[in-house]
């Protein structure tokens, strides 16, 4: 409720953090422009005396929103409410600026087409969620001299890609493997090149992918005979050829 002395939004966290919003009595300039904050109506420049008078009356405070004006501008409102809502403003733009976590792919050289397009759709996903996607690019055996298959790969990856990110991190050939990472684009700015109808969001968000491991991920330091070597090992090994007749 409103109404709140001299140091009201001045008390220290534990020594850790002391609010600065400046209200009712602690507001220094003799006059201010006021908004109802409830009704967003303007009241013009008031001397602040009577700016608080009429917090009073209607039992809320008289909140400086915006002190680098002249005059500042005050809001009537009710200080508790005014605060949670900047916190709940404060925690969605935190959440939003920090994005999402690095999720990782797997790709053997040699793919299956069917393994590739659900591993790309898998990448559609990730950047639909606003998570990057850091993309391995695995050589086999000999599949090392041909290096020119996985720089194509990796090519066609990014074209694939492109209408939902921007690659952040160039292929770039690490031991056996060429690593590449790509980040979202703008949420207003994904389209979809498999999913169309999705409009570049995400199909879900199952609760099971926010803990733990998410299926749809390949982790890049798991031993090479995790579940992603089944997927794609038909595709890759070429068929052992028949033994000569006698």
């Amino acid at each position: 409720m409103g109404g709140g002395g001299p140091n009201r939004g001045n008390r220290p966290n534990n020594g850790r953090y002391v609010d600065q919003t400046r209200i009712n009595e602690r507001i220094r300039a003799p006059k201010v422009r006021v908004v109802d904050g409830m009704t967003h109506q303007q009241y013009g420049v008031l001397p602040t005396a009577q700016a608080l008078r009429m917090a009073r009356e209607r039992g809320l405070d008289l909140v400086e929103v915006a002190a680098n004006v002249d005059p500042p501008v005050c809001k009537i409102i009710d200080y508790g409410k005014y605060k949670y809502m900047q916190e709940k403003h404060k925690k969605e733009a935190h959440k939003h600026q920090k994005g999402g976590k690095v999720k990782e792919l797997k790709f053997r050289i040699g793919i299956d087409p069917h393994d590739y397009h659900i591993k790309i759709l898998h990448a559609e996903d990730f950047l639909a969620e606003g998570h990057k996607v850091r993309i391995q690019l695995q050589f086999r055996g000999r599949q090392i001299a041909h290096q020119e298959l996985g720089h194509e790969l990796a090519k066609r990856i990014k074209e694939d890609l492109h209408t939902m990110g921007h690659c952040d991190q160039e292929p770039k050939m690490a031991g056996r493997n060429i690593n590449m990472q790509v980040s979202p684009l703008p949420e207003q700015q994904r389209h979809r090149k498999f999913k169309t109808h999705l409009k570049g969001v995400t199909e879900h968000k199952d609760p099971h992918y926010q803990h733990g491991h998410d299926p749809r991920e390949d982790k890049h330091d798991e031993e090479e005979h995790h579940e992603d070597d089944h997927h794609d090992s038909s595709a890759k090994s070429p068929p052992e050829a028949p033994p000569a007749a006698a």
